[in-house]
Parts: C-alpha cells; sequence; structure tokens
C-alpha cells in the first residue's frame, strides 16, 4: 500500500509526509515495525528499502516505512516531529490492514536510529500526537545515533550549534528513565564514535534497569549492517524477529 499521506493539513510536505505500508499476505493481528530510514538527517527515502519491507511482511511482521522532511529545508525537532506523526497515523490507521495497534515497534537505520530512539525515549513528541511512549512494544536501533555533538560538522546542518539543543536532541540524554525493551545493534567496522555511543547507550539502559540487548555485528560495516538485514539468514534480523517475538507477547 503506497505513498499513503500521514499528514494532509495545508503545510504538508507531499513527498516527505507519505508512508509505504507492507502487509503479510492472508494474515491478521500481526506485529507492526514502524521503520525509519537512515541518511544523516539529509538524504534517504523510504522506495529504498521496498526489499525490507517485503521481507519483514514475508516472515509475518507488518512493516510501515516513512518519509520524513530533511536538513537543511527543515532542523531538528521537525525530523522527528514528523516520525511522531508517522507513528500516530500507524496506531489510528495499521487495523484496516490487518495489523494490531498495541503491537508496534520501532526501528531505524543510522539517523533513523537516533529519531526512534529520540522518540521513545524523550516523551514530548509522541505526546504532542496525544501518544505515549509505553504504546510502543520495543525499539531496535542499527547503528544508531544516540549523542548529538555541537561540535561535530556533519551535525552542524540539522541540529546547530547550540550546546543545549544538541543535549535535548540526544537520546543518550534521557536512557536514565525506564524505556520500551531496546535492540541496540551496531557494525564491527562501523562510522568513528557509533561503537562507543550504542556501548553507553546500553549501560545507561542497563543500569536504570531498562530492558536492552546489545548486538555487535560482525564483518559489517555502517552501510551492510542495513543492507544485509532483508535476508533472512542475517544474524541481525534474526535477532530482530526474536526481538519482536518475544515483545509482542
Amino acid at each position: 500500500h503506497a505513498d499513503i499521506a500521514y499528514r494532509t493539513d495545508k503545510g504538508a510536505d507531499k513527498e516527505r509526509h507519505r508512508l509505504d505500508v507492507y502487509t503479510p499476505k492472508g494474515k491478521k493481528d500481526f506485529p507492526v515495525v514502524l521503520f525509519v530510514h537512515g541518511g544523516s538527517w539529509r538524504s534517504g527515502d523510504k522506495n529504498l528499502y521496498a526489499a525490507l519491507g517485503q521481507s519483514l511482511a514475508a516472515d509475518g511482521i507488518g512493516c510501515v516505512i516513512c518519509n520524513y522532511r530533511l536538513s537543511p529545508a527543515v532542523q531538528h525537532p521537525a525530523h522527528v516531529e514528523d516520525v511522531a506523526k508517522a507513528f500516530a497515523w500507524t496506531c489510528d490507521n495499521i487495523g484496516k490492514y490487518g495489523g494490531k495497534k498495541d503491537q508496534l515497534f520501532l526501528c531505524g537505520h543510522s539517523a533513523g536510529g537516533h529519531l526512534v530512539s529520540l522518540l521513545v525515549t524523550d516523551p514530548r513528541y509522541l505526546e504532542a500526537e496525544k501518544h505515549l511512549p509505553s504504546e510502543v512494544k520495543g525499539v531496535a536501533a542499527l547503528s544508531g545515533v544516540f549523542e548529538i555533538v555541537n561540535t561535530e560538522r556533519v551535525l552542524a546542518v540539522p541540529f546547530g550549534t547550540d550546546e543545549k539543543v544538541c543535549k535535548a536532541a540526544s537520546p543518550l540524554t534521557y536512557a536514565g528513565g525506564k524505556h520500551p525493551p531496546f535492540l541496540i545493534a551496531y557494525a564491527d567496522n562501523d562510522f568513528p564514535r557509533l561503537d562507543e555511543t550504542a556501548l553507553n547507550m546500553h549501560a545507561a539502559l542497563k543500569k536504570a534497569s531498562s530492558p536492552v540487548e546489545l548486538v555487535k555485528c560482525k564483518d559489517r560495516n555502517h552501510y551492510t549492517i542495513i543492507i544485509q538485514f532483508v535476508n533472512t539468514t542475517d544474524p541481525l534480523n534474526k535477532a530482530f524477529r526474536e526481538f519482536v517475538q518475544k515483545n509482542s507477547k
């Protein structure tokens, strides 16, 4: 089910405020994952991830893949506000497609990993859409960004250089609370600091007694971790499916 508008008001972006829904054939009451793409908050498109949606649907997991507005046209918090709206749409509409609204998961790669993590750790964005992080059964952040540092040039465009803004945009800032279960994955040859911050996020959640699993993906880099994820033989794909199965009970 392609190119569904999840925001339809006057200010809606006709390309970026859209999502695709992939559903298991002939099934009902299945768990559903909202997947958020990466691309440094500046690029990426849902259409690049059709194989991921098809792969999960073939395995009995519904998948919603959303676009969101990109920098430099917008800055934080526009990206995460869009993902919150996509989540609200999924909650309100997935039943029409056979999915269970009380079995919703989030999954994101790279910048998408940041957005899904921020969405559940800082409740303001879901609350603005009249929803709560407790409605999320689990969050998978694949090569996610958990700390926004104002001195890193790549982050200057989407987040600016105000230290307070960057800290407030960092999921690690809120990791000390109680959150939905997390699956944190990173590649053994990932981008600089992503391994370190994944370990920091894992440690902070664990210290707060919040359910968390950590997966280090061997023979993977920042790109192949998501490219190989579509294969059911991939160890991360297997870990993710087990994560969904365990937490959707």
